[in-house]
């Protein structure tokens, strides 16, 4: 397995793998699927992940990771990128610029808090 350089976040994300957590007494959750991978050109960081917010009835609401390729458009044209980091709001589907481990945490947290707020779960 080749190597990448030291992210301090790193082996914190890795230790969510498989956590599970209750976000709301409506049933909101959250769910952590992290693994170490080889560094390749779809994922740099050496690193699968999903990271997402599930819906009391089990729908994904919002989600991060970097399970396959994102197609953009622009234009008349779809191009393809090479890095596979993407995130997921209800049926939009859109790039994700990966720097960090915590970079990544922080994000998926503040769209947690975005969309609960916006449902009225949170104030």
């Amino acid at each position: 397995m080749s190597t990448v350089a030291r992210d301090p976040g790193f082996d914190t994300l890795l230790e969510l793998d498989d956590v599970i957590l209750a976000v709301d007494d409506l049933g909101h959750w959250v769910k952590f699927v992290v693994h170490r991978t080889d560094v390749t050109p779809e994922r740099p960081h050496g690193l699968s992940y999903s990271l997402t917010l599930r819906a009391p009835d089990g729908n994904r609401l919002v989600g991060f990771d970097n399970a396959h390729p994102v197609k953009m458009r622009r234009g008349s044209q779809s191009l393809q990128r090479p890095e596979y980091d993407h995130k997921h709001r209800l049926r939009f589907v859109g790039a994700y610029d990966y720097r960090d481990a915590a970079t990544l945490l922080a994000a998926f947290w503040s769209e947690v808090e975005t969309v609960l707020r916006e449902r009225g779960t949170v104030p």
